[in-house]
């Protein structure tokens, strides 16, 4: 008779390790997650909202993406890789009667990052489509400008905590009124050889 095969608790095998945000998130605790090889932890994907960092409930509808990328013990450091508004915060913003413009950028900071971002804007009433392409073209130099100017961790503050939001509007409000403007979506396309 052969012998009864013996069910592995892989559970025992594992050890939890705290994840931490990035230096210029104030190294806020993201959450925690099992693994039995730290090392399977490098490049694993994290979402978290502003709010869960800064306790402010009006960011909730800014999602965070982080990516481990160091072990020390039983933590994990990440490296910030995107951020993007959520679907039904974009959805709340389109009204009926007015334009919806987009605008997508690929850039690269003063430090060496390469960027790719996404700006919306919503006009308090339609907009023709010369204003829009206007209003395009003034969000892209905007965009362009301040990645120019910033490295990697000056541009992300601004485009997560609303700076360069407010500056394209300061801008487009010239060429037509808007109601709202923020960049939905960041990604991080490739970072400086070191």
């Amino acid at each position: 008779m052969p012998k009864p095969i013996k069910a592995k608790d892989v559970w025992r095998t594992k050890s939890w390790y705290t994840i931490l945000a990035p230096k210029m998130f104030g190294q806020a605790e993201i959450g925690e997650t099992p693994a039995d090889d730290p090392n399977k932890l490098i490049g694993r994907t994290i979402e978290s909202t502003l709010k869960d960092l800064t306790g402010d409930f009006t960011k909730q509808n800014i999602k965070l993406m982080f990516q481990v990328n160091n072990i020390e013990g039983a933590t994990a450091h990440t490296k910030f890789i995107g951020h993007k508004l959520a679907r039904d915060y974009i959805r709340s913003q389109v009204r009926r009667g007015s334009s919806r413009v987009d605008a997508i950028v690929d850039v690269t900071t003063k430090d060496g990052y390469k960027l790719r971002i996404k700006g919306v804007a919503f006009s308090a009433h339609r907009a023709n489509t010369s204003q829009e392409d206007s209003i395009r073209v003034t969000m892209i130099n905007v965009i362009e400008k301040a990645s120019s100017e910033k490295n990697y961790e000056q541009l992300i503050q601004e485009i997560v905590l609303g700076k360069l939001s407010e500056d394209i509007r300061r801008q487009v409000k010239l060429i037509f009124p808007l109601r709202r403007i923020e960049i939905r979506k960041t990604e991080l396309l490739a970072e400086p050889l070191t």
